[in-house]
C-alpha cells in the first residue's frame, strides 16, 4: 500500500493515529473548537483536510505540552487564529499562569493541567452520554 499524498483528506481513525490521541477526544474538540471542522461524507464519516490536522497538531501541542486548558487555547486561537503552531515565547509568558517566585512553570504543574484537561475531557463526554441516554 502506497503512502497518502500530503494534501490528501485523513480519516478520523488516521488522524487520531497521527496525534496518537483517542478518536472521542477529535469529536470531543469538534464541539470545543468551532474551526475544526472535517467534511462529513453520508453515515457522518469524517474526512480531514491538511489545514484541520495542522489546527488539531497545534491544540494538542498546546494543551498537553504547554498546558493550556481548553479555554485557554480558545482564547488563544480566538486572538491569533493564523498563527504558526508555537507561540511566541512572550506571548505564552502572559497567557501562562506562573508561581509568583519564578517566570515559568515546571514540568510537574504542565503535566497536572494536561491532565485536568484530560479529566474535563472526559467529565464533558459523561456528561453528554448522560442526557443521550435519559
Amino acid at each position: 500500500m502506497s503512502a497518502k499524498s500530503a494534501t490528501a483528506f485523513r480519516t478520523i481513525s488516521e488522524v487520531a493515529g497521527q496525534l496518537d490521541l483517542p478518536q472521542h477526544v477529535l469529536r470531543f474538540w469538534e464541539s470545543k473548537f468551532p474551526t475544526v471542522r472535517p467534511l462529513k461524507r453520508a453515515g457522518g464519516r469524517r474526512y480531514y483536510r491538511p489545514e484541520d490536522i495542522e489546527l488539531l497538531i497545534r491544540i494538542r501541542k498546546l494543551l498537553y505540552d504547554d498546558g493550556y486548558t481548553i479555554k485557554g487555547v480558545q482564547k488563544l486561537l480566538r486572538e491569533a487564529p493564523s498563527t504558526g503552531v508555537t507561540a511566541s515565547k512572550e506571548a505564552t509568558r502572559q497567557n501562562t499562569p506562573t508561581r509568583s517566585d519564578d517566570n515559568t512553570i515546571g514540568p510537574d504543574m504542565v503535566e497536572l493541567r494536561a491532565i485536568v484537561t484530560e479529566l474535563e475531557t472526559l467529565r464533558d463526554l459523561l456528561s453528554e452520554t448522560a442526557r443521550t441516554n435519559r
